[in-house]
């Protein structure tokens, strides 16, 4: 596993756990789906998806705003020469999955009749 990978993972597991925490959304839950720094590590794409899906704006908006203490708080946890700054997006393969599997359930009804 290479330098960024392994970071990527460090930044993983650790934002998963601060955003567990310290971010939330009511009646919501906000999961990171992968970390992806730059060559240089001085950003990072974020990848979130929020339950349920209607949340998914509210997820992004309450985490660009709480980049700031995101970042103090994962200064405080790991030790790396920067924080990268977080660039947050919202990573539609959950519900790509989800329409996936509502196809494939029609067709399964079809076939039984």
């Amino acid at each position: 596993m290479g330098r960024i990978e392994q970071v990527n993972e460090l930044l993983h597991q650790n934002l998963a756990e601060i955003i567990n925490e310290e971010i939330s959304i009511e009646n919501g839950l906000i999961t990171l789906s992968y970390v992806d720094c730059s060559a240089d590590l001085k950003s990072a794409r974020v990848a979130v998806s929020a339950l349920p899906e209607n949340l998914a704006g509210t997820a992004l908006e309450r985490l660009r705003n709480h980049s700031g203490q995101i970042a103090a708080t994962l200064s405080q946890k790991i030790r790396i020469k920067s924080i990268p700054r977080f660039k947050w997006i919202f990573d539609p393969t959950e519900k790509n999955a989800a329409a996936l599997d509502k196809v494939f359930n029609e067709i399964e009804k079809e076939d039984k009749t």
